[in-house]
């Protein structure tokens, strides 16, 4: 696993021990930025469920203004502040230990009108995760009209519920295993 462009191309990552990650492939990766190589420049980007923090590290690589990495355990927090000092992005990078769904816990109490927000999430899958977060966040009021989430989930899942919080699919990108579902709030 490595960065795939910008500032830190090609420096090899560490992932957590075991089997509970999914590392994202160089491929998927490589699709995923193309596809958000316009909205990146200057964003505000939060990887929730971040495992080893590969994702939002490949954000502030390829120009994310700073990014915050959300994982409840320790080992995760562990890998992705090595990984982040490796690629030295230490001070543009925030790291919480804490559930998604504690959205005042991690979301930057900064955030200005100005900031484009990138919020992506790959939790693990077939668990409810992701609407258990989705709500927490429209809960916060903090989203803007113009903030992008991005789901990663098995392409077997329906996310569902999504009418009620005031969200809605703009795009969806299918791989071998797993989708890209791309949200937004309805306008």
């Amino acid at each position: 696993m490595r960065v795939i462009a910008g500032t830190a191309r090609s420096i090899p990552l560490k992932a957590p021990e075991g089997m509970d990650t999914r590392p994202t492939t160089d491929r998927i990766k490589e699709t995923l930025f193309n596809i958000l190589q316009f909205d990146l420049q200057g964003a505000v980007f939060i990887d929730l469920f971040a495992g080893s923090g590969a994702i939002g590290i490949e954000a502030l690589s390829r120009g994310a203004k700073r990014a915050v990495f959300v994982d409840n355990r320790k080992a995760s927090i562990d890998v992705i502040e090595a990984n982040v000092r490796k690629c030295g992005f230490y001070d543009r990078a925030r790291i919480v230990r804490t559930d998604a769904e504690n959205v005042n816990v991690y979301f930057p109490k900064d955030l200005s009108e100005d900031d484009r927000l990138i919020i992506f999430m790959d939790p693990p899958y077939n668990m409810g995760l992701e609407l258990k977060a989705l709500k927490q966040l429209m809960l916060s009021g903090r989203l803007g009209m113009d903030t992008l989430i991005i789901v990663e989930e098995s392409l077997e899942t329906e996310l569902k519920g999504l009418d009620e919080l005031g969200l809605e699919i703009t795009r969806v990108k299918e791989y071998k295993n797993q989708k890209h579902l791309f949200i937004k709030i309805r306008g």
